[in-house]
């Protein structure tokens, strides 16, 4: 097909003017892009001079930048200074955790702490001679390693082991608890506050009234436990620095108690780390909602279930005499084929409830039925 030079021409010139067309709303929308970029440009620039400088912001075309500030950067790795008491967690501290086992999967350790502390206000206002009160500040669960980094030094940490459970455990006295039992046994007067004297290590005195206190916070423990699962807690040692303490691998999970112990105007904090581990032999009761709990178990289903199973109706197979035969042989079997027991008259026969033998007797008749007479009872462990 051939085109006239004219109408080509013409064609050319319509094309020419469509791509004019387009490029000038082109033009246009750019023109209406850099009015929007100024406009953002300005208002950002008026947001950077009321915030300080903390946020910086440009416009380029399409493209915008934001640099995060300090407490942003914080919040979004979950590093809140703020919050750091809080359970939630946020952020990259969040996802690191989140394989972490929560104490409140095991209802009971609170109330065996709760039993704790009640017993421990007793027993330290007769260690003491005091007026001592204890309270539960939280439980939380975390990774040895990190408590052992948080630890506020000077402190001391009794080493102790559960002899039932074979594992061990941690308790952290700090420096002003140490100092205030300290003034408290050596008579020191009520309403002065407890000295502490920086740089300097804890001298024997110190260490052994110490040791005495964990003797008997131990043996409270102890007892807390006892209705749940009867469990010894043996001091092992007393350590003032954190890596000579160490009981369990640094990545593994842990439950931390933290009680404070306030003596009038004088007191400290006292905190208990049972790893996971330690628990573990006693996990599933822990596990319950209340004491006394059975799991899985209904004693009113099991009599129900036992009562029903004694009138179930069971097939029982009297067997006169059994041979092994080769295939071969069973092939050639035809009708009228005879196959001889190795019984008498007199054989006992077997009684078997499926598989298994259960009695052997002598066969019979008694009326128009064949019978099997009892003669001792053949089924395996004990009688019922």
């Amino acid at each position: 097909m051939t085109v006239p030079p004219g109408e080509e021409g013409e064609d050319q010139d319509a094309m020419a003017a469509e791509w004019e067309a387009q490029m000038a709303g082109e033009g246009e929308e750019t023109d209406e892009q850099d009015d929007l970029a100024a406009e953002w440009e300005a208002m950002v620039g008026g947001e950077d001079g009321d915030m300080g400088g903390d946020v910086v912001s440009s416009v380029s075309g399409r493209e915008t930048t934001r640099v995060l500030n300090q407490d942003e950067i914080d919040s979004l790795l979950g590093f809140d200074e703020e919050a750091e008491d809080v359970s939630d967690k946020s952020g990259i501290q969040a996802i690191l955790n989140s394989a972490m086992v929560s104490y409140e999967r095991l209802p009971m350790l609170e109330v065996v702490f709760d039993r704790l502390v009640r017993m421990m206000s007793t027993s330290l206002r007769n260690f003491t001679s005091d007026n001592v009160e204890v309270s539960l500040d939280n439980i939380a669960s975390l990774r040895f390693g990190d408590y052992l980094n948080s630890i506020p030094l000077p402190a001391m940490l009794g080493v102790f082991k559960a002899e039932e459970w074979d594992n061990f455990g941690l308790l952290t006295v700090d420096s002003s608890l140490i100092y205030s039992t300290v003034d408290v046994l050596l008579g020191g007067r009520r309403g002065t506050a407890a000295m502490r004297i920086e740089g300097r290590p804890y001298t024997t005195i110190e260490r052994n009234l110490v040791e005495r206190m964990v003797h008997v916070i131990l043996a409270d423990l102890s007892t807390a436990f006892d209705p749940l699962s009867p469990v010894t807690f043996r001091f092992e040692r007393l350590e003032t620095n954190p890596r000579f303490a160490t009981i369990s691998r640094p990545s593994n999970a842990a439950i931390v108690a933290k009680l404070r112990i306030d003596m009038e105007d004088r007191g400290g904090r006292l905190e208990l780390l049972i790893p996971y581990a330690t628990l573990e032999p006693v996990r599933e009761l822990l596990l319950q909602m209340f004491m006394g709990e059975k799991f899985g178990r209904d004693s009113i289903w099991e009599t129900h279930l036992a009562e029903e199973l004694w009138m179930t109706d069971v097939d029982l197979t009297a067997i006169l005499d059994e041979q092994t035969l080769s295939l071969g042989q069973i092939f050639d079997l035809k009708v009228g084929s005879q196959l001889l027991l190795n019984a008498t008259p007199n054989s006992d026969v077997d009684i078997r409830c499926g598989t298994i033998p259960m009695f052997k007797g002598a066969m019979g008749r008694k009326g128009d039925n064949i019978a099997v007479r009892i003669s001792e009872k053949t089924m395996k462990g004990p009688e019922k």
